[in-house]
């Protein structure tokens, strides 16, 4: 029996299996691929933190 007609059977059976068999395969494969293609690409300059004061002296005049 060729392999797609025992593939297709197999999902006939068990479909919350294949469900899951596939949503892992897709988990395993996406991480894979997606991260060197995000490092792959230049970072962006950091932008300097602001002070703490800074934040603090912000949010009290928002709340005034």
């Amino acid at each position: 029996m060729p392999v797609m007609e025992k593939l297709k059977i197999f999902v006939v059976q068990e479909p919350v299996v294949a469900a899951s068999c596939l949503i892992a395969g897709v988990g395993l494969f996406l991480p894979a691929v997606v991260r060197p293609i995000l490092d792959s690409f230049e970072t962006s300059k950091q932008v300097q933190q602001p002070a703490i004061s800074d934040v603090v002296a912000g949010v009290r005049k928002k709340q005034a």
